[in-house]
């Protein structure tokens, strides 16, 4: 009877306030990192030197950058503007893109 009274009084004693403190704590670093993550994840730089390789070509990110503005809708003007690559560059992109798929295509990673 005596170890139930000081179990009791153990579970009284317990303040819960400094758990939530440290909950939340942690909670504000988690949203934080996910902030950077998404912000890392979700967009793409179109005008990001890493795009075309040393001879002017496109990389293999500069590709998976102009189908990504293409699955967002873009047109092959706006793509070729925004890549500074030509019309025709980009149309043979679009014409690729197609074929790989279109918006269905499976997406490589970039960075």
């Amino acid at each position: 009877m005596t170890t139930k009274k000081s179990e009791e009084a153990a579970k009284a004693a317990f303040d819960p306030q400094p758990v939530l403190e440290l909950i939340a704590g942690i909670q504000g670093d988690l949203d934080r990192l996910k902030g950077l993550v998404e912000q890392a994840a979700q967009k793409f730089d179109p005008a990001n030197p890493q795009n075309k390789t040393a001879d002017g070509k496109l990389s293999e990110e500069g590709v998976e950058c102009c189908y990504r503005m293409f699955d967002e809708g873009r047109s092959r003007y706006s793509v070729a503007r925004a890549m500074k690559i030509s019309f025709a560059a980009a149309t043979h992109r679009f014409n690729a893109w197609r074929k790989a798929g279109g918006e269905k295509r499976v997406r490589s990673l970039m960075g």
